[in-house]
């Protein structure tokens, strides 16, 4: 997001009105994935296979399939660069599985497994509750707006995230950077464009919302547990006058 606080107006016939509402990306935006040699190690347990995948694998092939997991959707763009994965659940899990079926030391049946795992890896970052908590004290709506092939609300729910709306690709037929994802959002809100922020971590398909003139922050991966998500906070109290 281009930032223009510093010498900018504030709220008032010349500048943008308040922040309203609040669109957040779920994966690395709102939670990250965890640690994927974790991942890997729960795929294998899932599987039946005895001891761990250093012993299984090797030490570099296990090193090798842990770090290809940690990208997995980075490599799952060269074969769906359209990202149709994230148009069905059907979808979603084939390109998965095509994906990794690229990595050597990730067979078919580990691949399954490590699919049935990944939802339960995610995790949410530690300033992702306080952040919703404090945008619905000060009266704005949130909601999630992800590409994605499964539903995400028992994540949500495990989590301690409470927003007022879930708007999912795959339930709405509209996949990000598509208008229809992000105006299906502003719906169930009740928000023009003008009035909402759009929050992730991806320029190709978060940046989508500001063709819709929605302001956008983008905050690319960390490798903390933090992701800087104050700056939310920060962004709203400035439009609001505070």
């Amino acid at each position: 997001m281009v930032d223009t606080e510093a010498g900018a107006a504030g709220p008032g016939p010349t500048g943008p009105p308040p922040i309203t509402a609040v669109l957040f990306d779920f994966h690395q935006t709102l939670v990250h994935s965890g640690d994927a040699a974790a991942w890997l190690a729960a795929g294998w347990t899932a599987c039946g296979r005895g001891a761990d995948p250093l012993t299984g694998l090797g030490s570099g092939p296990a090193s090798a399939a842990a770090a290809f997991l940690d990208r997995v959707w980075e490599h799952a763009q060269e074969i769906d660069p359209d990202s149709s994965r994230d148009e069905s659940p059907e979808r979603h899990r084939s390109v998965f599985l095509a994906t990794a079926a690229r990595c050597p030391s990730l067979d078919a049946d580990l691949a399954e497994a490590l699919y049935e795992a990944m939802p339960r890896r995610w995790e949410a970052y530690a300033d992702t509750v306080p952040v919703l908590t404090a945008l619905r004290q000060r009266g704005v709506r949130t909601a999630v707006v992800s590409n994605v092939g499964f539903d995400l609300r028992p994540i949500i729910e495990r989590s301690g995230m409470d927003v007022d709306a879930v708007v999912l690709s795959y339930e709405v037929g509209s996949v990000k950077p598509d208008a229809g994802i992000f105006t299906r959002a502003l719906e169930l809100l009740g928000a023009a464009p003008q009035e909402a922020l759009m929050v992730g971590d991806s320029w190709r398909d978060d940046s989508g919302a500001a063709a819709l003139g929605i302001r956008t922050l983008l905050l690319p991966r960390t490798s903390g547990t933090v992701h800087g998500l104050e700056s939310v906070l920060r962004l709203v109290g400035s439009s609001q006058g505070r």
